[in-house]
């Protein structure tokens, strides 16, 4: 039992990213493969959701292109994710917004939160 967590640890690829809830607006730089070329796309948004526990987290970011709503999963364990940025502290009062789906033009705004 003990030897199945050494191995894990061993083969776990520790990246460190910034503390983010939800309601905060980042911006996701993705490494994407196209045939034998990668490049890194930037994918910035609000996160509505954090899900999941310890490792197998995932969160969901959405983003406003021109007037459609994207929304996009990452897995916080993904080996595709480059970096995590905190644009903007979100101060809201539920885990989940999905509320904001509904929402259009000023409504959809977040207030920003004062970090100490």
């Amino acid at each position: 039992m003990d030897l199945i967590k050494v191995a894990e640890a061993a083969f776990a690829v520790e990246t460190a990213f910034p503390k983010f809830k939800s309601g905060d607006t980042i911006t996701v730089a993705y490494r994407i493969k196209e045939g034998n070329k990668e490049r890194i796309q930037e994918f910035r948004g609000v996160v509505i959701r954090i899900s999941g526990h310890q490792d197998k987290r995932r969160f969901t970011v959405r983003k406003m292109s021109g007037n459609i709503g994207v929304e996009r999963i990452f897995p916080m364990d993904s080996p595709f994710i480059d970096s995590i940025t905190v644009n903007k502290f979100g101060k809201v009062r539920r885990a989940k917004l999905y509320y904001l789906r509904n929402l259009t033009g000023k409504k959809a705004r977040i207030k920003e939160r004062r970090v100490k």
